[in-house]
C-alpha cells in the first residue's frame, strides 16, 4: 500500500511559566492508504498532542515545533502557512474530536456544520451541501436525517453526536481521518456501533485512519498496526497480532495486564504502579524506568535504541540487549479472555 503520511522525529513543546513541557519527543511513524494505525497509551503520554500536530491545531504560542517533520503527500506540514493549512484541514485530513458535545458548535444546526466544509472546499451551493449532509447522516446511521439535519447538538444523544462528528469529518472525503478517543464516554453497545461504522466507511471510502485511544479492546477490533506511546515517546510498534501475542516492552505488558479477564471474575484488576513522568523535566533514559519492575541501571540514564524484532515490530527496551538478563513476559488477558504469551 502507498505511504500517505510520514512523521519523522517529531518533537512538540509548550512554554509555560514554570518550564518547557516536552509533550512529544522524537516521534516517528508512517501511515499507508486504507490502513488503521492505533496510537495507545495512558493519559498524558502525548497521543492527542501528536494528533493535533498533524492538523496544525497546536496553539502557537505556547506550543511550538521543536524538530522533525510531518510529510503529507511528500510535503512538510510543519512548514506550511495557516492559509495553506486551511485547504488541508477538513478537505485532506479530517478529525473526530474527543468530546463531541464541546467540539460541535451549540449555536449552529448539525446541517450547517456539515455544509460548512462542503461549501468552503467544494464550492457547493447551500442546497446541494444540505442534500449531501442528509446523505452523510444517513450513511452514519442517524434515523430520519431529513429532520435531524435541522436540529442542534443538544437535541442529539451522545452516540448520535459522535456519529454527526464522523459525518462532518468525512464530508469532504479526506485521505486521512484522525479519530481522537472516538468512543470515550459512550456505552459499550454504542462503542461497538461506532467502531463498526468506522470500519465500514473505511471500506467504502478507502480513508486511512489514525485511532487515538487508551482502550486496547478498541485496538484489537479496529486497527491494523499499533504504536504504544509513553512519556512523549513511542516505545513499541507492531501489527495488532505482534502487540497482543508478542509484546516486548514492559509498558505494553502493563497495559495488557491491566485489562480485565473475561474468564476470571474473582481476579482483581491490575494497575501499573506509579505515575507518568513530568514532561517539564523528562527522564534522561527510558521514560518508563521509574515504574518498570525490570529496570536496570542503564534504563535510568540512557534511552535505548529501537530493537527490530521483525520487519513490522520494533521496541525501545534495554531488556532486548544481548547483555541484559533474560526476562520472560508475564501472562496477559486479551480482549477475548484467552491468554497471550510473549
Amino acid at each position: 500500500m502507498k505511504k500517505i503520511l510520514s512523521v519523522k522525529n517529531l518533537s512538540v513543546s509548550f512554554d509555560t511559566y514554570k518550564a518547557e513541557v516536552k509533550a512529544v519527543r522524537d516521534v516517528s511513524f508512517d501511515l499507508h492508504e486504507e490502513e488503521t494505525l492505533a496510537i495507545v497509551g495512558e493519559s498524558g503520554s502525548g497521543k492527542s498532542v501528536t494528533a493535533q500536530s498533524l492538523m496544525r491545531l497546536i496553539p502557537m504560542p505556547p506550543g511550538k515545533f521543536v524538530g522533525g517533520s510531518i510529510l503529507f503527500n511528500g510535503e512538510d506540514i510543519t512548514q506550511k502557512s495557516e492559509k495553506q493549512m486551511e485547504s488541508i484541514r477538513g478537505k485532506e485530513i479530517g478529525m473526530i474530536f474527543q468530546d463531541p458535545m464541546t467540539s460541535l458548535n451549540p449555536t449552529m444546526t448539525i446541517g450547517k456544520q456539515i455544509a460548512e466544509g462542503l461549501i468552503k472546499h467544494h464550492s457547493m451551493a447551500k442546497k446541494e451541501a444540505y442534500n449531501r449532509g442528509v446523505e452523510l447522516l444517513k450513511l452514519v446511521g442517524i434515523p430520519t436525517p431529513e429532520k435531524r439535519i435541522n436540529q442542534y447538538p443538544h437535541e442529539f444523544s451522545g452516540g448520535m453526536r459522535q456519529r454527526a462528528m464522523i459525518a462532518i469529518a468525512l464530508a469532504c472525503n479526506p485521505k486521512i481521518l484522525i479519530a481522537d478517543e472516538p468512543t470515550t464516554a459512550l456505552d459499550v453497545t454504542i462503542q461497538a456501533q461506532i467502531l463498526d461504522l468506522m470500519k465500514e466507511l473505511q471500506k467504502e471510502t478507502g480513508t486511512a485512519i489514525i485511532l487515538i485511544t487508551h482502550d486496547l479492546g478498541v485496538v484489537a477490533n479496529a486497527a491494523h498496526r499499533v504504536a504504544v506511546m509513553y512519556g512523549g515517546k513511542i516505545v513499541e510498534t507492531g501489527t495488532v497480532d505482534e502487540i497482543f501475542y508478542n509484546p516486548r516492552h514492559p509498558y505494553t505488558w502493563g497495559l495488557l495486564g491491566s485489562m480485565p479477564r473475561l474468564d476470571n471474575h474473582d481476579e482483581e484488576l491490575k494497575a501499573i504502579p506509579g505515575s507518568p513522568p513530568d514532561l517539564a523535566d523528562p527522564p534522561k533514559g527510558c521514560p518508563f524506568a521509574a515504574r518498570c519492575p525490570y529496570a536496570m541501571k542503564a534504563c535510568g540514564s540512557h534511552m535505548p535504541e529501537y530493537y527490530e524484532l521483525s520487519s513490522t515490530q520494533k521496541t525501545a527496551c534495554w531488556l532486548l540487549d544481548e547483555r541484559a538478563p533474560k526476562v520472560e513476559p508475564p501472562e496477559f488477558a486479551n480482549v477475548g479472555g484467552s491468554k497471550v504469551n510473549g
